[in-house]
């Protein structure tokens, strides 16, 4: 999962794209770029780490110019490293291009190949790269055009912004896999994958780039595309609700909190125990876990603190120090668990083993009882559109029943939300198909020979 904003025409574009990048930081903690574009000229800095670590004053006045791109990265297709790092700046014969994607493209690996046999170099093994090579051997006249023409090949999730020379070029994928919206900032143009990045730059929310759409933005103003004759169905992520998306923005046209926090009103209907407290596993269980809380009529507790300060470089100790990796993140307070009945709502369970830890952490500070409410169905299928879930081989739900998870995990009760309860908002949205929810059912929408080639059915 990676986060995109784009900027144009505003006065200290990279200084704007620095704090739309800053309130993404959730969508992607590996590395983080800007590309800024004066006439002629492009202004490059990334690195890998936090978008706080990475720029400054100094840096940011390097970038000079009123059009910029910059991109945070989680990655998903292609390895940890500085190479991978976006976005991605290319010099071809029509000229410069900087591009930053969000999503995966289940397709690129065949492209690539094909790619290869003709003589393409790549530079980097990210997705990604593909895009470019496409417009670079594309016969079509107009820079747009060659855009239009690369993407009509591409399969799979992608929200992705362009910028050459004199042109911001923007791009959602058919479906709507992952979120792109459109802003606007006296009179330049903002696009960025959620719109908490609006409201830390105030810049105004415009609507969402449509899914199949290419949004032209020059000197002329805004132009709209589409880069494919007929709209297919939809496809939003759900997970995105569930987990990605900041409780704060709206996506698909939805305030996320809201639906988190109705995510664990319907976990209480449904799947009640009693207890004395209910406790989220924070962040992202927050909102449901107030959910429950009222319905519920449970008082909720902040049972576990979250250090929000943990980087990649910290130094573990020895291991004689157990847990380590979750103590690091998560501490008790043991005088609200103790001798407590508690319910323990996260939003996911993936491995099982950090549930595993969090459970024995909870009742080694005293509660008697520990219930586990998930506010998602089990996931049971690994994801290619965007999220780096682990094989299927070892997603826990692929091997076990939720019983078998139970016993686990140590809990005293496990309940995961139900299939139907994941669209109340929406009661048609399941027989509609308007979300993709392959990660739990395995109905994967798009790019399904590809997707098929990748796999792995050893559970």
């Amino acid at each position: 999962m990676c986060a995109i904003i784009g900027i144009y025409n505003y006065p200290e574009a990279s200084k704007l794209a620095y704090l739309g990048l800053y309130s993404q930081q959730h969508r992607g903690q590996e590395s983080a770029g800007i590309v800024s574009s004066v006439p002629e000229r492009f202004f490059i800095h990334h690195s890998m780490g936090l978008v706080a670590d990475i720029f400054n004053e100094d840096t940011l006045n390097r970038l000079q110019g009123d059009s910029a791109i910059g991109h945070v990265r989680y990655s998903t297709h292609g390895e940890s490293h500085i190479k991978n790092c976006q976005p991605f700046t290319v010099n071809y014969q029509h000229g410069r291009l900087a591009v930053a994607h969000n999503g995966n493209i289940v397709n690129a690996p065949q492209i690539k190949k094909q790619l290869e046999s003709n003589g393409a170099i790549f530079q980097s093994n990210m997705d990604t790269e593909v895009i470019v090579h496409l417009m670079a051997i594309s016969k079509k006249k107009t820079l747009v055009e060659r855009f239009q023409d690369s993407l009509q090949q591409l399969e799979g999730a992608f929200s992705l912004v362009v910028m050459a020379e004199s042109q911001l070029l923007v791009a959602r994928d058919v479906s709507g896999l992952r979120p792109l919206v459109l802003g606007k900032k006296k009179d330049g143009y903002i696009v960025a994958s959620e719109t908490c990045a609006f409201d830390l730059i105030e810049a105004e929310f415009i609507r969402e780039v449509e899914p199949g759409e290419v949004l032209v933005i020059d000197e002329q103003g805004l132009t709209s595309h589409r880069y494919v004759k007929e709209q297919k169905e939809k496809h939003h992520c759900v997970f995105e609700y569930i987990y990605f998306a900041r409780p704060d923005s709206k996506v698909f046209g939805r305030e996320v909190y809201g639906i988190r926090k109705g995510y664990g009103k319907k976990i209480a209907e449904a799947s009640p125990i009693e207890a004395d407290l209910v406790i989220p596993v924070p962040d992202s269980g927050v909102p449901a876990a107030i959910g429950y809380a009222e319905a519920a009529q449970i008082p909720f507790e902040l049972g576990l603190i979250r250090n929000h300060y943990v980087g990649r470089t910290f130094i573990e100790p020895e291991q004689s120090i157990r847990h380590f990796g979750v103590k690091v993140k998560l501490n008790p307070v043991k005088e609200s668990l103790k001798g407590k009945r508690v319910v323990l709502v996260d939003d996911s369970i993936v491995r099982g083993t950090t549930s595993q830890k969090i459970v024995k952490m909870v009742r080694d500070a005293g509660a008697t009882e520990v219930h586990m409410r998930i506010s998602s169905p089990p996931t049971s299928w690994p994801c290619f559109y965007g999220i780096d879930t682990p094989s299927r081989k070892e997603l826990i739900s692929a091997k076990k029943s939720i019983e078998e998870i139970r016993q686990y995990i140590g809990a005293d009760s496990l309940e995961y939300l139900s299939q139907d309860d994941l669209y109340w908002f929406d009661p048609k949205a399941r027989a509609d198909k308007t979300y993709c929810d392959a990660c739990f059912t395995g109905n994967y929408p798009v790019g399904q020979k590809s997707v098929k080639q990748n796999l792995d059915f050893d559970v």
